[in-house]
């Protein structure tokens, strides 16, 4: 049993280091401002939209760019949750494949990359659609 134990830690470390990272990619705004306020969450456009006089075809795609990546990122997620348990499967093997695992590891590790470039993807997007006086505007709020 403390034998089963030890042999999980190291992997469940991994693992919430894993999670926390996702954690952070998903919250970009919640985070330090990495890009000093040069992109802005759609939550944070949402929440000024009177402030910001938002048109309807702004609105309407912010609404479409967010519905597009929410899309993409479940796809990816599910990718994760796979690797996730396959690695749970390889670490119950014995010995250990080290090298099944790693790739395990390294399937998680890109559909998280995956997710952060949508992400990105998604900012850079919502800031093309803003107007100077837009992105001054919530530079001014942050």
């Amino acid at each position: 049993m403390i034998k089963d134990i030890r042999k999980a830690l190291p992997l469940a470390g991994l693992f919430l280091i894993l999670i926390a990272s996702g954690v952070n990619a998903q919250g970009m705004g919640a985070q330090k401002d990495v890009f000093k306020g040069k992109l802005f969450p759609p939550n944070i456009i949402l929440e000024h939209q009177d402030e910001l006089d938002l048109t309807k075809e702004q609105y309407t795609a912010i609404k479409a760019a967010v519905v597009e990546v929410q899309t993409s990122v479940a796809e990816h997620e599910w990718d994760m949750r796979e690797a996730y348990q396959q690695a749970l499967l390889q670490l119950d093997e014995s010995p250990v494949d080290e090298d099944e695992v790693l790739a395990s590891v390294s399937k998680v590790l890109q559909a998280e990359n995956n997710v952060k470039r949508l992400q990105m993807t998604m900012l850079i997007r919502l800031r093309n659609l803003l107007t100077d006086e837009q992105m001054d505007y919530l530079q001014s709020v942050r």
